[in-house]
């Protein structure tokens, strides 16, 4: 499927054409503001709820639906299939290797800011799972898609030694104004399980997170320092309550 055409929301017609940025219906009249790709796998064992989390309905076209048999392909798949103002809808964290990847070739210098309960920082060597979802942020840096300068971990509150002893080596923190620091755009990697569980329905809750009310705004107030060059919504189960909230989370970033 190309980019230039997607799946409208409303009508439920291939006939949501971008026009710049945004998105424009020649069947229904409606306009969006930005294009959803959608990525219902999850890297790792008892993840299907948040595969089906990625085929909740969302007022935004539908530009993809990646589905592929390694994490390679899904990534390179993902990053080929992005509009303009791209959303990705996970599935698992492993869905931002691939966004951000995309992200990353159309701006100079790129932050990453990984909002997550956990810090997806492990590597096959280090990881007590093996799962390949608590791995992505490493992956992107190690790939060197995004310098450690130029990245930020928000809301963790669940870290494996080896992602503290790395987080010290790189001088990771939760800074997002060092993150932001001399760079072009963002990109928001933004696990729902950073939300306290009370909140939102996660194959992985974590106690004593934020509000939603609380990521509203450090959202807000992001969009409100940078560009916001794509956004991910990742790690979530495939709820009604969880459908709303993703779609407040959109518009707190201004998509």
């Amino acid at each position: 499927m190309s980019t230039l055409r997607a799946r409208c929301p409303e009508c439920r017609t291939f006939t949501a054409v971008a026009v710049d940025d945004a998105y424009e219906c020649h069947s229904c009249g409606r306009t969006y503001s930005a294009g959803v790709v959608r990525v219902p796998r999850a890297w790792g064992v008892g993840g299907e709820g948040m595969a089906d989390g990625a085929r909740i309905p969302l007022p935004y076209p539908e530009v993809a639906v990646v589905e592929r048999d390694t994490l390679d392909e899904q990534s390179q798949a993902i990053a080929e299939a992005l509009s303009a103002r791209p959303i990705a809808l996970g599935g698992c964290c492993c869905t931002h290797v691939g966004a951000a990847s995309g992200v990353a070739s159309r701006v100079g210098r790129l932050t990453v800011i990984w909002i997550d309960a956990h810090g997806d920082l492990n590597t096959p060597e280090t990881s007590p799972s093996g799962n390949l979802w608590g791995m992505p942020f490493r992956m992107l840096i190690d790939g060197g898609v995004v310098a450690p300068g130029d990245a930020v971990l928000v809301g963790a509150r669940n870290l494996d030694s080896p992602e503290i002893a790395f987080m010290e080596q790189v001088g990771l923190d939760d800074s997002i104004d060092r993150a932001l620091a001399g760079t072009d755009a963002a990109y928001l990697a933004l696990d729902l399980d950073v939300l306290d569980p009370s909140e939102v329905d996660v194959l992985i809750p974590e106690p004593n997170g934020p509000s939603a009310v609380e990521i509203e705004q450090l959202l807000a107030g992001i969009a409100s320092k940078t560009t916001i060059a794509g956004i991910g919504v990742t790690g979530f189960l495939a709820t009604e309550r969880n459908a709303a909230l993703v779609v407040r989370m959109l518009a707190a970033a201004g998509f």
